[in-house]
């Protein structure tokens, strides 16, 4: 597994983390009994790295890590980053007071039981404040010793850097894959420039970029995917033909296709890592295994040839998934 450093100052980390959605219902019904098995799996497999976020199952997700941290005793063999600004209110979907913020804040340490989180987002920007003043707040949190470092979650570069006058900024996630490539148009050279890791999530393109992809009947049985463009007749066909030939160069290269797209991701610069999420122990060690693959030149070649930049049929979100996301390209 290779290991990358999260942020400027951080501690290394393995280039492949665990997306913990995977922990909740959001691509379709689990159990909290799974959770235990996953992260002890991730241990084994060499994953030292766990995202999740207060609004995964509303508090869910931070429950079952820290359920299985207690249990373990000790201190955490993971680098835990969680997430704040979505909330349940209608009118206001994204919240970045220093009210909430320390609210939730205080809430997520508690269902985690650690003294510090080691990389606090904030998942969404609230427009009512400005990115400067959401900063001090987190900066705040730094200097009180409940966090280790600031990220932000799909945010542009402009504001990346807007923040980052205010405070070192250690990360910021943003989808990044094969077939969600805007980063490249800004993001990644400004995360590399300030030296901000770049965390890329749906590093698998929602399981078009894997062996199983999901069909239709699949797609519209989960409420996400069932409105997302990507998923949607008659982008999905379209897709799922690019997916064949993505599969067989990856059985042509001897390596299941998730292996092969989490390499190119990490292939794409020392700031880059992945976090996929999966319930599926198979899965997992797919994925764990593109942290140990090394592409050279004329491998990529072969995969862009295959997936040429661009080639996605359909937006990665519906008009009202766009909600939240800071548009920059």
């Amino acid at each position: 597994m290779k290991q990358r450093k999260l942020g400027q100052d951080g501690p290394n980390v393995s280039a492949v983390g665990y997306g913990a959605m995977s922990f909740t219902d959001f691509y379709g019904p689990t159990v909290d009994a799974n959770a235990p098995k996953v992260l002890d799996a991730c241990l084994e497999m060499g994953i030292t790295h766990i995202d999740t976020s207060n609004a995964y199952g509303m508090g869910r997700s931070e429950t079952v890590i820290g359920d299985w941290l207690r249990a373990r005793g000790g201190a955490s063999p993971f680098t835990i980053a969680t997430k704040v600004g979505i909330t349940r209110d209608p009118e206001h979907r994204f919240n970045n007071s220093p009210e909430h913020l320390t609210e939730s804040l205080d809430a997520s340490l508690k269902r985690l039981g650690v003294e510090a989180i080691d990389l606090y987002y904030v998942h969404r920007r609230d427009t009512r404040h400005e990115i400067e003043a959401v900063t001090e707040t987190m900066a705040g949190f730094v200097k009180a010793g409940k966090i280790k470092a600031i990220g932000y979650s799909e945010i542009a570069p402009s504001s990346l850097r807007r923040a980052h006058a205010v405070h070192p900024i250690a990360a910021v996630q943003s989808e990044y894959s094969l077939s969600t490539r805007a980063p490249e148009m800004g993001l990644k050279q400004t995360c590399a420039e300030i030296g901000a890791s770049l965390v890329a999530f749906s590093p698998v393109g929602r399981a078009l970029l894997t062996d199983r992809p999901h069909n239709l009947a699949t797609a519209q049985s989960l409420p996400f995917l069932a409105n997302n463009p990507r998923f949607m007749e008659p982008n999905l066909s379209a897709n799922l033909a690019y997916n064949a030939k993505f599969r067989a160069l990856a059985a042509d290269m001897g390596v299941p296709a998730a292996t092969l797209a989490i390499a190119w991701v990490l292939h794409q610069g020392e700031e880059v890592c992945a976090i996929p999420g999966t319930r599926n122990l198979m899965h997992l060690e797919e994925v764990a295994k593109g942290g140990g693959l090394d592409l050279s030149a004329e491998d990529i070649a072969r995969v862009e040839e295959v997936l040429p930049i661009g080639w996605a049929h359909g937006d990665r979100y519906s008009a009202a998934q766009w909600v939240g996301p800071e548009r920059y390209c």
